[in-house]
């Protein structure tokens, strides 16, 4: 798949602020909004533009939100209000960075909510799982569905990358250009199972190095991934399968997240089916585009 092909571009601007942060959220809608909502989340480090051509296809039977998380895409990481010495190594700011996420995306829910004549289906990716999972447990955002793709819910988590970068971050940070993308691409070909093709690497690749403030924040990315912690809510997932439908999908060939994760969490959350992707790795959207494709909208069709 060619995201060249699919941009949406994120025309709305949210401004939120918390106790500690100030955020400015990109996002954007397609489609009637009197038609049923639905929402997808992306996942690290990638942004809403994974879920481009998707989207587009799906604002036909449905309103379609898409957002860029604080720090990835189109948003720029959020503006603490009071300093903070060294980020990279204060693993209390790293930890809560993820639920920070959750709290401003459960914030853009209840900016959204007002519109809504139903509750919406949330499509999430990696990180985007749990991120969903802390807005609904927490923040008390209510689905009407829940598909999770390769998703971070339940540990352990991490590629040996994470540890070595959390250890070795000011090196990483002193790397020159062509070393530090020469990381960055070798990272983002270990998420996908067949070859991405030099399009859509550029997509991936450059928002982390074609600035120093890109370069700075896949190290900070990668170093809050190996500090991951779900025990503010994975001792309530029995309840997720009772509060709302729930279908899992994971590429078979995952090799940042093994399948066998798949269903343990259809276990843990009670949900209502697992799809296994055959020759798709962590990235099923650029794997087996057409697959997910079918996959998503035989789900949405059900629910």
């Amino acid at each position: 798949m060619a995201p060249t092909r699919y941009p949406v571009d994120l025309m709305q601007t949210f401004h939120h602020s918390t106790s500690t942060h100030v955020y400015q959220i990109r996002w954007t809608s397609l489609g009637d909004p009197e038609l049923p909502p639905l929402i997808f989340v992306h996942g690290t480090p990638w942004s809403s533009q994974v879920w481009a051509p998707y989207a587009k296809s799906l604002s036909k039977h449905f309103h379609v939100y898409l957002f860029d998380n604080p720090g990835f895409g189109d948003s720029p990481l959020g503006r603490p209000l009071r300093e903070i010495k060294d980020p990279l190594k204060d693993k209390v700011e790293l930890d809560a960075n993820l639920a920070r996420q959750s709290e401003v995306f459960a914030a853009l829910y209840e900016y959204w909510a007002p519109t809504w004549c139903q509750k919406p289906h949330v499509i999430a990716h990696d990180h985007g799982g749990l991120m969903s999972l802390r807005a609904h447990f927490i923040h008390g955002c209510e689905f009407a569905s829940l598909c999770l793709i390769n998703v971070v819910a339940i540990g352990p988590f991490g590629q040996p990358l994470f540890k070595l970068i959390a250890e070795n971050a000011a090196v990483f940070t002193e790397m020159n250009g062509f070393v530090f993308e020469g990381v960055v691409e070798s990272y983002i070909r270990e998420a996908a199972h067949n070859d991405l093709g030099k399009d859509v690497m550029e997509i991936l690749k450059t928002p982390w190095v074609s600035t120093e403030e890109g370069r700075k924040g896949f190290i900070r990315q990668m170093v809050q991934a190996n500090y991951r912690s779900t025990e503010d809510v994975e001792y309530r997932y029995s309840e997720v399968g009772r509060n709302m439908s729930v279908h899992i999908i994971w590429g078979k060939k995952d090799r940042w997240i093994p399948v066998e994760t798949a269903a343990r969490l259809k276990e843990k959350l009670g949900a209502s089916s697992v799809s296994l992707v055959e020759d798709a790795g962590h990235l099923v959207m650029y794997d087996q585009e057409g697959q997910l494709g079918v996959e998503l909208g035989w789900w949405l069709a059900r629910v």
